[in-house]
């Protein structure tokens, strides 16, 4: 279903696409593959995604197919008139962190809500940290992804505040008021470490505004994301 978001994104911005470096090899802007065949790929795959997800219970197939409605018929279409777009599209990227829960408990509470959280506040820094050494190609295309559309202390302001959310939301679970999802003190300690390498590469974006610390601050959030996951997972050995 993630594919099909993408294949969608792909076709409604093939002309876009052909303006910039990161995206102009792409198959339908290179000429690889016609929209059409673009297309029937993207609906094959969001039938197929559907279907697959409803097998498992309805709740997360309702879910993947707002995903998909939201990527396609709001962040896509905005991304080229606000820098709101990041706000919306983090709506659809948050959900699949949490349908693993949905899938395996067929139900949706403060557990998967907590996991919604997390990768929702996640995305600011990490989408904000692409759209800032990516600016000159982004503005080939005409798109604004900054929240001030400048990559100046104001952007690096609200990339710490998001970064710090984040963290906070990841240790919400060692508080014990996340239902079944909690972790243990230790794991919480893991976590807040793993919080300090985030907003300190934050900061220093703050502190040198510069593509390459943007870069490695975007490394960092994915390595963030990746980690904390895994902590997440192991701190099951440990009760």
């Amino acid at each position: 279903m993630v594919g099909a978001s993408n294949a969608y994104n792909q076709i409604i911005e093939r002309d876009l696409d052909a303006l910039m470096d990161r995206t102009k090899d792409r198959p339908i802007p290179a000429g690889r593959m016609s929209v059409t065949s673009a297309f029937i790929v993207a609906s094959v795959l969001t039938i197929l995604g559907i279907a697959v997800l409803y097998v498992i219970n309805p709740q997360t197939a309702m879910f993947g197919a707002i995903s998909i409605f939201m990527y396609v018929s709001l962040y896509t279409p905005l991304k080229t008139r606000t820098p709101l777009s990041v706000f919306v599209g983090a709506f659809p990227g948050a959900i699949p962190f949490m349908l693993g829960w949905v899938a395996a408990t067929n139900d949706f509470g403060i557990e998967p809500g907590t996991l919604f959280m997390i990768q929702f506040f996640w995305q600011f820094p990490h989408f904000w940290a692409i759209g800032w050494f990516l600016y000159d190609d982004y503005k080939k295309g005409g798109f604004n992804m900054l929240p001030n559309g400048k990559r100046d202390k104001g952007t690096a302001v609200q990339v710490i505040l998001y970064s710090v959310w984040t963290v906070l939301a990841s240790l919400i679970p060692v508080l014990g008021v996340t239902g079944k999802f909690y972790i243990t003190p230790i794991s919480g300690v893991l976590v807040g470490i793993l919080g300090v390498w985030l907003i300190y590469s934050a900061i220093r974006l703050y502190k040198k505004k510069t593509d390459k610390v943007a870069r490695q601050l975007m490394l960092v959030s994915v390595s963030y994301i990746t980690i904390l996951q895994v902590i997440y997972i192991l701190d099951k050995f440990l009760r």
